[in-house]
């Protein structure tokens, strides 16, 4: 029996939001209200591509979006609705039909937005739509094995640690190399537990 393909349709305009927060696809327009929240330099330690000053931000953007126009990317821009601004940026990548997989990250927020419990908002929206309207199997994550905050991120939204690919990133400093950590959710885990867990998670956080 033929396997049908997931259909995702990177000239689609996907938009995914609740109470929160609201994710529509990044745009060039979006340049000017994110500037002033990227000139963060922490935001961009593990980043290859630097998003803060106006040339760096602009280059970032239009990058982001060419790889969609190449359907190598889908890049959101993330909209927080209790602020009324933009809080920052994240996106799908490496997405490939036949094994029915894709991987997200090069996600950033402003300082003001970490620790709000945006993400949590984000990565239920994302998983959500992953797994229960495209019906993909498997979310992959990866990150820099000294990037303990976005580690933690990853971990507390249902993201389980898969292995560690040696030497796989030049080391910060340029000297040498450094390992990488891999993530992934798993469609039978978000629909078993980690759904229900992280509307748990949302919920006491609407509360407080």
């Amino acid at each position: 029996m033929h396997k049908q393909k997931i259909r995702f349709n990177f000239s689609d305009t996907y938009i995914l939001e609740d109470d929160v927060v609201k994710l529509v696809p990044l745009e060039v327009e979006h340049i000017k209200s994110l500037l002033e929240i990227s000139n963060d330099p922490n935001i961009w330690m593990y980043f290859f591509e630097k998003g803060n000053e106006i040339e760096n931000l602009t280059k970032y953007v239009k990058s982001a979006i060419e790889n969609r126009r190449r359907k190598k990317e889908y890049p959101f821009v993330v909209f927080d609705k209790r602020k009324n601004r933009y809080a920052g940026s994240t996106r799908f990548y490496e997405f490939i039909p036949d094994l029915n997989t894709i991987k997200l990250g090069h996600t950033w927020y402003g300082k003001e937005f970490r620790g709000t419990g945006l993400n949590k908002h984000c990565k239920y929206l994302l998983f959500e739509f992953t797994f229960e309207k495209l019906g993909l199997e498997r979310i992959g994550f990866g990150a820099y094995v000294e990037n303990e905050i976005s580690i933690a991120a990853m971990t507390s939204v249902g993201c389980k640690k898969e292995g560690i690919l040696r030497g796989f990133f030049p080391s910060l400093n340029g000297k040498g190399r450094t390992d990488a950590i891999v993530l992934g959710i798993l469609k039978k885990e978000w629909n078993e537990n980690v759904k229900y867990e992280l509307k748990n998670k949302l919920n006491k956080l609407n509360k407080v």
